[in-house]
């Protein structure tokens, strides 16, 4: 096994895209972060490449693991065709070394195995900070009932957004309900507007709810952000944004709409299932203690 280790992004895009390919919606993350580094246009926060962590693990057939790391986040690992190689995942463990690892995200059985052999190695700990399951969508169920009107987030929602983004970061923990007052500091919310990514559904007028688009890749886009505020909901204001941001990503040509959900949250895995999101594979976050 030959360990690799990249300091060009263009490079590391060139030897891996394929590969991550052969499972695009389950490697959202680590593609779209492949392509944002490859394309250059934004390097905000810990979108730019030259911090970031990228090997691969190869044999004679070819790369069997492919490991993606933008700090301060979780290591993404994707074992090629999810085929685990057990001497892989200990040649990428010898190749990091020292480097500060602080968890994982994965498909759950890689995310498990490479957890379990990092702290044994270590002598650390690991613990599951959520498990999720990956949903992807290729048409949207024409019986699901269109409440209110769609509309991109812009400047004049500043007087909300804020707000909602800071309880759609704490409910990021199923279950849990204290936010973060907003930042004095407008421009991380000023960014969000700016991509021209997160949509606002409004009933009314009213703004109700709120979601969007996060990675976009080859034939398939991640949509996620998806929030509506306590008193606003089991109106089915969710389902009809999701479902109609959903449609709009379809009808802009993309083939697939994928999405991660929290396993702990019924309600959320039942409303998109009946949008016509199907699973396609469970997905850990795991953290190293």
């Amino acid at each position: 096994m030959k360990f690799k280790l990249y300091t060009d992004v263009h490079e590391f895009y060139n030897d891996t895209y394929d590969v991550l390919m052969r499972h695009e919606a389950q490697n959202l993350i680590p593609l779209g972060n492949i392509i944002i580094g490859h394309e250059g246009k934004d390097k905000t926060d810990w979108r730019d490449p030259v911090n970031w962590l990228m090997a691969t693990i190869s044999d004679a057939k070819g790369i069997q693991l492919t490991a993606v790391m933008t700090p301060p986040h979780h290591i993404t690992l994707y074992a090629t065709d999810n085929i685990i190689s057990p001497g892989a995942v200990d040649c990428l463990i010898d190749g990091l070394k020292d480097r500060e690892i602080p968890g994982v995200i994965s498909e759950k059985t890689l995310a498990e195995y490479f957890a379990k052999e990092y702290t044994l190695r270590k002598g650390r700990t690991f613990k599951t900070t959520m498990s999720q399951r990956i949903y992807e969508l290729t048409a949207v169920n024409p019986d699901i009932k269109m409440v209110g009107t769609v509309r991109l987030l812009d400047e004049k929602d500043m007087h909300f957004f804020p707000y909602w983004a800071e309880a759609f970061y704490a409910a990021g923990s199923y279950g849990k309900t204290e936010m973060s007052i907003p930042q004095q500091n407008a421009d991380p919310y000023l960014y969000r507007i700016a991509s021209k990514k997160l949509y606002i559904l409004e009933d009314n007028g009213i703004p109700v709810s709120m979601a969007g688009y996060t990675r976009e890749m080859q034939t398939a886009i991640g949509v996620a952000f998806v929030y509506t505020p306590p008193y606003e909901r089991r109106k089915g204001y969710a389902s009809s944004i999701v479902a109609q941001i959903s449609q709009l990503a379809l009808d802009k040509g993309f083939t697939k709409c994928v999405l991660y959900t929290d396993l702990a949250n019924p309600t959320s895995n039942s409303i998109y299932q009946k949008i016509g999101y199907t699973p396609i594979c469970d997905s850990l976050q795991l953290k190293f203690e």
